[in-house]
């Protein structure tokens, strides 16, 4: 596919959300239809399966705010007709804006944008150019996956493993696409380098092999498992080592985990974005953890040492004399492990509980403690 292919595609429109959408809601679009069109509730649809491939080409642009910037900014110029330029020598024609100029094909000198040069911007953007070195086996796919956690094994790290159904290296040609016994050979077109130059007028283009697809070899005997593409669609199961402190939303990579590339190309990688359940007791502040523990009138008073509980047992913390319902308790080093060393805190919310029935005698005896104690002074609330 040639550069100025990848440019005429509206990813806004394939993910269905506005140019000026933020980030949160392109992603929350691309998961929709992922999950919509994702092969495994299609089977056999080939439409939806063309359909998935395209959700995922332009979440993967669209994700990336570098990308997604000079995406828009290349858009926003091509759209507008910026490119147009009148043909040397001729009289007074134009000719329709042509990709390889920005690269300085076809005698064009290669012009900056942004401070970088187009060719800067379209080779961050498609991963290629209109250049004529060597494209190769195109990269396989990102794959993103969900893995759902207890609290604790989010906070302190766990080992898990995690089963997907996608596209992986078929056995039978080991990748390559070709039938066993057979080699892929080098593409006679593009003499392996996956690219082919035709002139159009003045100007010059540069777009990918149609024989060999841009990849620069040529499989004339497939493999009859994966039909020549070098992966099959299988069940596989990995081992997801999960870090200590994985937040609720937060994505892993795994580099090289995700789909196999096209007859041998690299793998993609693997987003493993963890689902933490949430926890009964402790809750979560940054790398902070919280906790409400009850107390009585009389300890909240007088002063006590109450057990807290900890994600690694159950510690004691002094509840000092006066401490009104609401205060907060640190417990230092007892939260989350931070990315850069270290532990965060426990924050222990202290409550003070009114008990809902009373004996005689302790009726009695806050009716003689109410008469003793300093009385509680309201003048401030009323109006003057």
């Amino acid at each position: 596919m040639s550069s100025k292919d990848w440019l005429e595609k509206d990813f806004y429109a394939v993910l269905g959300v506005a140019k000026d959408a933020p980030a949160a809601e392109v992603k929350k679009a691309y998961r929709r239809l992922a999950r919509e069109l994702h092969p495994d509730h299609n089977p056999g649809n080939a439409a939806a399966e063309e359909r998935f491939k395209a959700v995922s080409e332009a979440y993967d642009v669209l994700s990336d705010d570098n990308r997604r910037r000079e995406y828009d900014e290349m858009r926003s110029l091509f759209e507008s007709g910026a490119f147009r330029r009148s043909a040397r020598g001729g009289a007074g024609g134009q000719h329709q804006f042509d990709v390889s100029d920005l690269f300085g094909q076809g005698g064009g000198r290669d012009q900056r944008f942004g401070g970088a040069s187009f060719s800067d911007l379209f080779g961050s953007i498609f991963s290629g150019g209109a250049g004529t070195a060597p494209r190769g086996p195109g990269r396989g796919r990102d794959v993103e996956a969900e893995i759902f956690l207890d609290f604790a094994d989010a906070v302190q790290g766990t080992t898990q493993p995690l089963t997907l159904r996608t596209l992986g290296v078929c056995e039978t040609c080991h990748g390559d696409g070709a039938k066993p016994g057979t080699r892929p050979r080098t593409c006679t077109h593009c003499n392996g380098t996956g690219v082919v130059n035709r002139n159009q007028g003045a100007f010059g283009f540069s777009e990918a092999c149609r024989d060999c697809q841009g990849v620069g070899t040529v499989v004339d005997q497939k493999c009859p498992e994966c039909h020549g593409t070098g992966g099959v669609t299988k069940t596989r199961t990995l081992t997801v080592r999960i870090p200590a402190g994985v937040a609720d939303g937060q994505r892993i990579r795994l580099a090289g985990r995700g789909e196999p590339g096209e007859r041998g190309g690299p793998p993609g990688d693997l987003y493993v974005r963890a689902i933490v359940r949430p926890d009964n007791m402790f809750g979560r502040s940054g790398d902070d953890l919280t906790v409400t523990i009850p107390v009585t009138y009389a300890e909240s008073a007088l002063g006590a040492e109450v057990r807290v509980p900890t994600l690694d047992g159950m510690v004691k913390v002094k509840v000092p004399p006066g401490t009104p319902s609401g205060r907060l308790l640190r417990v230092r080093g007892r939260g989350v492990p931070k990315r850069d060393g270290g532990t965060g805190d426990l924050l222990v919310t202290v409550e003070i509980v009114v008990p809902q029935q009373l004996s005689e005698e302790a009726r009695e005896a806050l009716l003689r403690f109410a008469e003793l104690a300093p009385p509680l002074r309201r003048d401030h609330l009323e109006r003057r």
